[in-house]
């Protein structure tokens, strides 16, 4: 009897196959890098042939890594970029490129849009940004001849299922999870609001029809099984959005749990019991669970873990080659740096929106240091940006109590990068007044997949069970520290108000550089 089941996590920076067995134990896994493709300023893309072909190649080295036969894999998920759209016409060929969650090209769209942004978010959970929405616009109005070959539109990860099962157009769909992005979904009832579409002249026509992520959308092609090294007619299901898989595979299926994804992006996810949106502050969007009947509220700092990068790069480029020649982190070396300013940075503050704010959106914002002195040292500017996700977080935690005030957050667990700096999670801690776990495992989203695949199959019964089996914590915990609370504050609230007053000259500042 077949007893294993693979998940693969189509991410930006690459793709991700994990091979586990029905405990949970990961037997093999493979990861191979995106190639992302840069036209011009602002815009990114991919071949979609190019995904395909990294999902085939990672399973087959997965399992050839594992040791298992292919007959023993039960189930396939595949989990992937939320925002972003692909293509595919009668044939199940795309018609167009990739247009990544990245790229800006769209960008002409969002004020229309944003005339009903109120009602958008209330019925989607997510308010206009560069999400399927407008990425749709663009395509209609701007590439009429490539608009008139799609059949419809569909995510990287349904895609490559499709490709992989030998699916035709007719057959397009989406999983639920992904239905916040889609702007144009009833989302608290799995369906297209047809009052939306009509309201910006489109209809379903091009939609895909929605299903739940175990699904079973196809069964895996002769060609398929050959390049992957597993048998045809395997199951493959409709898998789920990459932070929906995430989420799932790092237990996160109890109200209140924060989620806290510290890597290129901070995200900050907490999981509710209800469809909910934040209509008050515009922070957070509202997102299905892959567990039914539950949400997950998220926002992020588009390059959270990229502003530490840059920061290396640009501003410590001598000391980096030095720890790298000695064997040490250079991640490690900052926290360290940042572990000798004191809380607050000595009143030195960071905006971490060097690429525009994402959650709420604003296209204008940029980055800054505000406060700077003479005193000021890389140890204060490396804290400040560390501190400013924690601000941030402390925003979206502000939404949280808005949209759910009954629903109180337990602890903050983190996964990424980030997670695993002592510094980064005792600041965080500190500016949410929450305790701060890690997990004992490093990857979630091909683990969540394969719980998806499983439950396709009848491997797992009870999904929020099986993750909650899966995963546990490392045993240490973080605690807030009261003397920083009041501090932390006060700063948080500074932060909230300059990110409102700033607003303007980034807007006048745009208009400069527009000229």
């Amino acid at each position: 009897m077949a007893h294993c089941v693979i998940g693969v996590d189509i991410g930006t920076t690459g793709t991700k196959t994990g091979l586990y067995d029905e405990a949970g134990r990961l037997l093999g896994s493979a990861f191979e890098e995106s190639v992302l493709i840069y036209p011009q300023a602002g815009w990114v893309e991919q071949r979609p042939d190019d995904i395909e072909g990294s999902v085939l190649r990672t399973i087959s080295a997965a399992v050839a890594k594992s040791g298992v036969r292919g007959s023993d894999v039960a189930a396939i998920a595949i989990d992937g970029q939320m925002a972003g759209v692909c293509t595919v016409d009668d044939d199940w060929n795309a018609p167009t490129h990739y247009d990544s969650w990245l790229d800006n090209r769209c960008a002409a769209f969002l004020p229309r849009l944003k005339q009903q942004e109120t009602e958008i978010l209330r019925s989607s959970g997510c308010a206009p940004s560069y999400n399927h929405g407008p990425k749709i616009l663009y395509w209609q109005q701007e590439h009429p001849e490539a608009w008139s070959r799609i059949r419809a539109f569909v995510q990287p990860a349904a895609y490559v299922a499709g490709r992989m099962a030998g699916l035709r157009g007719r057959d397009a769909f989406m999983d639920r999870t992904y239905l916040n992005f889609s702007t144009f979904a009833d989302t608290a009832n799995n369906r297209w609001n047809d009052d939306l579409l009509a309201e910006f002249g489109l209809t379903a026509e091009k939609l895909p029809r929605i299903v739940e992520p175990w699904d079973i959308v196809g069964r895996l092609t002769r060609a398929a099984a050959e390049a992957t090294g597993l048998v045809e007619g395997t199951p493959i299901a409709a898998g789920c959005g990459d932070q929906a898989a995430n989420v799932l595979g790092g237990g996160f299926v109890d109200p209140g749990m924060v989620y806290d994804a510290a890597g290129t992006a901070s995200v900050f996810s907490i999981v509710i019991d209800r469809f909910a949106t934040d209509t008050a502050y515009r922070a957070l969007m509202t997102c299905p669970h892959v567990v039914p009947g539950l949400y997950y509220a998220m926002a992020y700092v588009a390059g959270g873990g990229l502003n530490l990068r840059w920061f290396r790069d640009a501003m410590c480029g001598a000391e980096k080659e030095g720890w790298l020649s000695a064997g040490r982190d250079p991640y490690d070396e900052l926290a360290a740096l940042a572990e000798t300013a004191p809380p607050g940075s000595d009143r030195l503050v960071f905006l971490p929106h060097l690429g525009g704010r994402n959650t709420p959106n604003n296209t204008d914002m940029r980055g800054a240091f505000v406060g700077l002195t003479w005193k000021h040292g890389k140890a204060h500017m490396v804290r400040a940006i560390m501190e400013s996700i924690g601000y941030e977080y402390a925003l979206y935690l502000r939404s949280v109590r808005t949209l759910a005030p009954d629903l109180e957050p337990t602890r903050v667990f983190g996964i990424g990068g980030g997670a695993r700096s002592q510094a980064f999670r005792q600041i965080k801690a500190d500016i949410l007044g929450l305790d701060y776990g890690r997990l004992d495992r490093d990857e979630f989203g091909t683990l969540g997949s394969a719980i998806v695949a499983g439950k396709a199959v009848g491997l797992f019964d009870d999904i929020a069970a099986t993750a909650r089996r899966f995963v546990k914590t490392d045993g240490a915990l973080t605690h807030p520290s009261p003397g920083n609370a009041a501090l932390y504050g006060e700063y948080a609230a500074f932060y909230a108000r300059l990110l409102d007053q700033s607003a303007g000259f980034f807007e006048e500042l745009a208009r400069i550089e527009r000229a």
